[in-house]
């Protein structure tokens, strides 16, 4: 199998960045009490801007 490089969705870019969004944008599990949130990641096209993939980072937070 090839190793493709991934391309935007979107217009076909194939430089796909990553960012972070912490913080008070953090998510947070809904019915508990005392957890601190989890940084959400994103993957982004570095031409139009398309929003690939986002996901916490830390999923085991939102296990019950």
């Amino acid at each position: 199998m090839e190793n493709q490089k991934e391309q935007c969705p979107k217009c076909g870019c194939n430089e796909i960045g990553t960012g972070r969004q912490s913080g008070d944008a953090s998510v947070f599990p809904v019915g508990k009490f005392f957890v601190l949130g989890s940084i959400i990641t994103y993957r982004i096209c570095t031409d139009c801007g398309y929003v690939m993939e986002s996901y916490v980072e830390n999923p085991s937070k939102f296990k019950d």
